[in-house]
């Protein structure tokens, strides 16, 4: 029996890029994966005060199972009430590639999808995109499509080159749709390593500088498209000290280079309203979890290691809403 993301206290993206485009920010978009995560993104949300989409791929969907997934989108809602603050909520797939997929998170409570026809030839992304529009828009649910292909790996996305997105080609694609929201390719990538170090540059403190994002191609579009909803995914900073840290106590994460926060910062001020971060979160906990393991070798309570990953989680992502993404007291 299908059950409508309303029932589960959630909403969907379109008053939310509403408010955020007026208000020049981007409302944060995190992937989680588990319980952790979850208290995580919320507990942020809701001291910041922010709204936020919380982000499910179709891996992290078979990991923490579809029906447990819609108790706990569910479960968010009433968190962030107990913890004083109602805030807007959005259950979303991140990087749905079938019809399928996409009518079956619907069907669970999902309030918002995403298609990613983007590694198909345009004309069967258009047509792709299209079928999931026409069920998603039954059930009121916001559907997001890609033009462009991101490089790197993250979860079950994968891809070797990046292609820009053709300004050009948004009008048609927009109106041939009925997307709500559109994922472009403008320099962002997939995974913790976005960029080899022969692309980069080197800072006088020998920091690896990425090249700019392509922001001639957003200006372009955004003229193709006046106040149409933007979403940049790939879009993790890979903060330095976090990788320090990872590669301190064992890891070895070697020239991971992300985005620069002013940059995604100026993103958030234009049409970009959804900025998609997942890697940087995975560093974070990564990096608390490590160094319990490496100063507490005897510690074998999960308590004790996800729990300081839970923290240093959320104050990455309480950073975020309030110095780059610009959400913080939105709501």
């Amino acid at each position: 029996m299908a059950v409508s993301y309303r029932e589960l206290g959630l909403v969907n993206t379109r008053e939310m890029f509403k408010k955020a485009m007026a208000g020049k920010y981007a409302v944060p978009a995190y992937n989680f994966n588990n319980m952790e995560q979850l208290q995580a993104i919320i507990a942020a949300c809701v001291e910041t005060r922010s709204p936020v989409i919380l982000q499910v791929s179709s891996g992290a969907r078979k990991y923490a199972d579809a029906t447990l997934l819609r108790y706990m989108a569910k479960g968010a809602v009433e968190y962030a009430k107990k913890l004083g603050v109602e805030i807007p909520i959005t259950l979303h797939l991140d990087h749905g590639d079938t019809l399928e997929l996409c009518k079956d998170c619907i069907d669970n409570g999902f309030s918002s999808v995403m298609i990613d026809g983007s590694h198909h030839p345009y004309e069967k992304n258009v047509e792709l995109t299209r079928q999931v529009v026409e069920y998603a828009h039954k059930f009121d649910v916001t559907v997001e499509g890609e033009l462009g292909q991101l490089a790197g790996i993250e979860d079950e996305v994968s891809a070797e080159h990046s292609t820009y997105t053709r300004p050009d080609e948004v009008i048609d694609f927009v109106k041939k749709t009925g997307v709500d929201s559109l994922a472009i390719s403008i320099g962002t990538s997939h995974g913790a390593t976005k960029f080899k170090p022969e692309q980069c540059t080197l800072s006088p403190d020998g920091v690896l500088i990425p090249p700019p994002l392509r922001f001639d191609i957003l200006e372009e579009v955004e003229k193709q498209l006046p106040g149409f909803p933007i979403v940049l995914h790939g879009s993790s900073s890979v903060p330095v000290e976090q990788v320090k840290i990872i590669n301190q106590y064992g890891g070895k994460m070697k020239d991971a280079v992300g985005i620069p926060e002013e940059q995604l910062r100026k993103a958030a001020s234009s049409a970009v309203c959804k900025i998609n971060i997942d890697s940087d979160g995975r560093l974070a906990m990564t990096a608390a979890i490590r160094k319990v393991f490496a100063e507490k070798p005897s510690e074998f309570d999960p308590r004790k290691y996800l729990g300081p990953a839970r923290d240093a989680l959320k104050e990455l992502y309480k950073h975020k809403n309030i110095n780059v993404l610009g959400s913080a007291n939105r709501v």
